[in-house]
């Protein structure tokens, strides 16, 4: 076991994303996993169905329990649900010195809103500049930067934008657009890289963006330069895809077990 990871996350009860995700994500790349969790989510392959956030400062006690003791060689957020989450998470982040993956989740695939409208001026002021790297989506990228991505292009000019605003390091996921070759830009001050594939058709993509950033956050614990972080979590993702369980009705989850 190699690499400390801590994830600030909300749980998924269903067990396919979120902290659950997380965790299955960081040991099978052989990490050791912590947690602080910034809400409870009742949710199935179908949809979200309730939300419970914990409160702000317990979130934060949380953070300060782990990395007091504990610690980390990386850190990984995902949903955070709130502004005043995400104020106490940068503040108790200050002047710690560890790679941060943020995962900007805003919106389950089925639809319900994981990030509140108001909070995205603070993620972007307060996270955004923090982060070694973001892993945004398509239309997550669209709030963040006010553009309309339709194609590569499009995705070229909406990470220089992201990087505009302070992230260290951006991996735009294609997946959203149409096609049947998966196209994600990984950009920073070095340059872009495009890394792309042929699309797995499967209903079973509940997690794919916790399972990705979770599992970039474990190579970084490892020591990994991001790059290489980037290209084991993606094939990690694309296998695990490929083995998916087949549970639910809806959108199912990743096997986590495989091994890249």
């Amino acid at each position: 076991m190699r690499g400390r990871v801590l994830t600030i996350a909300g749980s998924d009860s269903g067990g396919g994303a979120g902290v659950q995700a997380d965790i299955k994500t960081i040991g099978a790349l052989g990490g050791y996993a912590a947690t602080a969790i910034t809400a409870l989510t009742a949710q199935d392959t179908t949809g979200v169905q309730a939300v419970l956030p914990v409160p702000a400062a317990f979130v934060a006690r949380q953070i300060e329990a782990v990395l007091g003791d504990i610690g980390a060689d990386a850190i990984k957020t995902g949903m955070l649900g709130d502004a005043p989450t995400i104020e106490v998470v940068c503040d108790v982040l200050q002047g710690y010195a560890a790679p941060l993956v943020v995962d900007p989740v805003m919106v389950a695939k089925g639809g319900t809103r994981l990030l509140a409208a108001d909070a995205v001026a603070t993620l972007v002021a307060r996270l955004l500049p923090r982060a070694t790297v973001l892993t945004p989506n398509v239309p997550e990228a669209d709030v963040l930067t006010g553009l309309a991505i339709a194609d590569l292009d499009a995705m070229r000019r909406a990470a220089d934008a992201i990087l505009r605003l302070g992230a260290s390091a951006v991996l735009l996921k294609g997946g959203h657009l149409p096609g049947e070759t998966v196209t994600d830009l990984l950009a920073s001050g070095q340059g872009t890289e495009v890394f792309a594939a042929p699309r797995i058709v499967s209903r079973h993509t509940h997690g794919t963006g916790c399972t990705l950033a979770s599992a970039i956050a474990t190579g970084l614990a490892q020591g990994m330069a991001l790059r290489d972080a980037v290209e084991r979590a993606r094939a990690y993702v694309r296998a695990a895809i490929a083995a998916a369980p087949g549970y639910g009705s809806g959108h199912g989850p990743l096997n986590h077990n495989v091994t890249v």
